[in-house]
């Protein structure tokens, strides 16, 4: 079989609640995402040229050291993506939304608090598991849940991790929560508005927003450390020095939407080396033309892996259409593959860095 490099396995969402634990947690989970992700590792891995995936994100801080570090003084005021949000003190009620909040909370030590997630993109990584609780197994919903279904829970904040997510087409408009007595707090990096939206998102700026939630929970120690560990691991990546192009395709066919200029993808192939191939279009994630992508016949393409659009049936698409099929990285099967879930601003980021480092290395490119 052709090398397909593999970051984490492949997701397929079904209807209905799913459970999204690690399947050495919960091995009778029916249907679930986890189930189907041990799956799709062992078919994937008879393709890979040796690659072992990684757990995911730097385990919760523990012990003395996630303890250590000043005390949060309340109430803390914070102007997040241009809403003013206070909060008296640490939240004990916590609905998240999208895997990137869910994350960010395990990682810190803070699955207790979370009465409801919904929106998760994929498997709970290994490592995390042990602080995931049953609302993160069976989450409320596989898209935005309903204001009805939030309110139900008697949050005391939701966490979301796009501002679309608490709109009054999603979970609810963050005044009208806030009149109801529910503070809200979007993920920093996802902020859209201008002055507010990382422009271009930095691993600074995804470390800024771990220590920001760790001073809202009163857990600054624990983000530091897990800030600090992150930076080393970061710092140990070697970038790639061959001078390769690349294109991130996360979703799409006709036209695929794929990693501009400033955000999460940008900011991780810089960073092992690559040439973003979109890098003068001025976004996170933009659509680009099948004919941009063919002029600039990229030399790796890296397949974000998610369940509405799986890598596998990315590679499918480029191997069979005659205006893909001959680009540079098709015929000499250079694809690395990332789980959605790491590839926005959040936890996974540094790993997903590493994996695709290590992963690029194995290719056999120029």
């Amino acid at each position: 079989m052709r090398p397909l490099l593999d970051a984490s396995a492949s997701r397929t969402r079904p209807s209905g609640r799913r459970s999204l634990v690690h399947p050495s947690v919960r091995p009778s989970v029916r249907h679930g995402v986890a189930v189907v992700a041990a799956l799709s590792v062992l078919g994937l891995a008879a393709c890979t040229s040796g690659s072992s995936a990684p757990s995911g994100p730097t385990s919760p801080a523990a012990g003395a050291a996630a303890d250590a570090g000043p005390r949060t003084t309340y109430p803390v005021d914070l102007d997040n993506c241009g809403t003013k949000v206070s909060f008296e003190a640490a939240p004990t009620r916590v609905v998240t939304i999208k895997s990137s909040t869910t994350e960010m909370m395990l990682a810190l030590g803070l699955g207790s608090k979370i009465v409801g997630t919904a929106f998760l993109d994929g498997p709970i990584p290994k490592n995390l598991v042990s602080q995931a609780n049953q609302a993160v197994a069976s989450p409320l919903s596989d898209k935005v849940p309903a204001s009805e279904a939030v309110l139900a829970l008697q949050p005391d904040l939701v966490y979301a991790g796009w501002e679309s997510n608490v709109t009054a087409q999603g979970a609810g408009d963050r005044a009208t929560l806030a009149k109801l007595g529910v503070n809200t707090y979007v993920s920093p990096s996802a902020c859209q508005e201008t002055g507010y939206q990382p422009d271009p998102l930095t691993y600074d700026d995804v470390f800024g927003e771990i220590q920001e939630v760790g001073k809202v929970f009163d857990v600054q120690g624990r983000a530091a450390a897990l800030v600090a560990q992150q930076k080393k691991e970061l710092a140990a990546i070697r970038p790639d020095t061959r001078g390769l192009t690349a294109l991130w395709w996360s979703s799409g066919d006709d036209t695929p939407y794929v990693g501009g200029d400033i955000g999460a993808p940008a900011m991780i192939l810089k960073q092992v080396g690559l040439t973003n191939v979109a890098a003068g279009v001025h976004a996170t994630w933009t659509p680009l033309g099948w004919e941009s992508i063919v002029a600039a016949d990229p030399d790796v393409m890296v397949l974000v892996d998610a369940s509405w659009n799986t890598a596998q049936a990315k590679i499918d698409f480029l191997e069979s259409n005659a205006a893909t099929k001959n680009l540079t990285a098709v015929k000499e099967h250079r694809f690395v593959v990332l789980p959605f879930a790491s590839t926005e601003a959040g936890v996974r980021n540094v790993d997903a860095t590493r994996t695709l480092a290590a992963d690029l290395a194995k290719l056999g490119a120029p």
